[in-house]
């Protein structure tokens, strides 16, 4: 009979299994984030404000809204001088230039003070273009072509909202945090669902080397592959995948879909530890009864602490 961990070990165990969620997450996050930023730029994304369509692109990992789209809402067809009368703005630009040195290492502080200087003058006119060319900014960004347009950072374009409409930017910043927070509950789940998949590789080239003699048919390697999910499967949730199929028909899914997000965590955990004891040639009965011990007590660690971070659904 195998003893439950002493304190010691279930002090590497916990340790092992934030490591796991600290790494897991940040590498699911990033590849998610990849997939969604090119060179540097987003994919534009809309939201619908009042009725009026706002598109939100992506400069260096940040959010630009439109400014062209938040200018239609007051004047369909003079969206542009209505950017440039609020350029024109001595308070504009005072505003953008703190922004700017607040963060932009590259602003131009010699060239803003003259722009400042000038700022109100009923002769003063300036466009986004200009201000960029001249100063180095970065808080607003001019796109030409046919989806082109202003685009300004959310600090930026939540103040040019404010100045066309107090109204429309309370419904923009309300829309935003929405599209948001839908964002952050689409990468929740991605996190959740490839948390047990990240290891795969290494779980999958363990049993490549120690467990499939060479030259095996590709029929004899799943069984040994499904037999190794069965494994895990039966150590944490006691029962294999055709078992929970067998007693669940109407379910979508399988076994590991209907996870919690605890579980999801300790089954990653286990994945390493699996592969672990398969390189040091342990054989599976043994591997099981480890595996199911081990377990019992991180998800009872899992569980218990308030502390652990919840993933959505879980």
């Amino acid at each position: 009979m195998i003893e439950p961990p002493g304190r010691e070990k279930t002090a590497c165990l916990v340790i092992r299994v934030e490591v796991s969620v600290r790494l897991t997450s940040t590498l699911v996050a990033e590849a998610t984030f990849a997939t969604r930023w090119g060179k540097g730029h987003l994919v534009a994304k809309k939201i619908q404000v009042l009725s009026r369509e706002v598109r939100i692109t992506g400069v260096n990992e940040q959010d630009y809204i439109c400014l062209t789209d938040i200018a239609r809402y007051k004047n369909e067809d003079a969206s542009d001088d209505l950017i440039r009368n609020w350029l024109r703005n001595r308070n504009t630009i005072e505003f953008l230039g703190i922004w700017e040195q607040i963060n932009n290492q590259g602003f131009n502080p010699v060239e803003f003070d003259g722009i400042r200087k000038q700022a109100g003058l009923n002769s003063f006119t300036l466009t986004p273009k200009q201000w960029i060319e001249r100063t180095g900014a970065i808080g607003i960004q001019s796109k030409a072509g046919r989806y082109g347009g202003t685009y300004a950072h959310t600090d930026i374009a939540y103040e040019f909202a404010s100045w066309i409409s107090v109204e429309f930017k309370l419904y923009l910043i309300k829309e935003f945090q929405r599209l948001k927070e839908t964002e952050r509950q689409t990468l929740g789940w991605d996190i959740r669902r490839n948390l047990a998949k990240i290891n795969y590789r290494i779980h999958s080239d363990a049993i490549q080397t120690h467990l499939i003699p060479p030259e095996l048919s590709k029929a004899q390697t799943s069984l040994i592959y499904a037999s190794e999910a069965d494994v895990l499967n039966m150590a944490l949730f006691g029962q294999t995948a055709a078992q929970w199929r067998s007693q669940n028909p109407g379910e979508k899914g399988n076994i590991r879909d209907q996870a919690t997000g605890a579980q999801l965590v300790c089954l990653s955990n286990l994945e390493n530890l699996n592969a672990l004891f398969i390189g040091q040639a342990l054989p599976q009965p043994e591997r099981l009864a480890r595996l199911n011990q081990i377990a019992i007590h991180q998800m009872k660690l899992l569980t218990a602490d308030k502390r652990t971070p919840k993933l959505p659904g879980g």
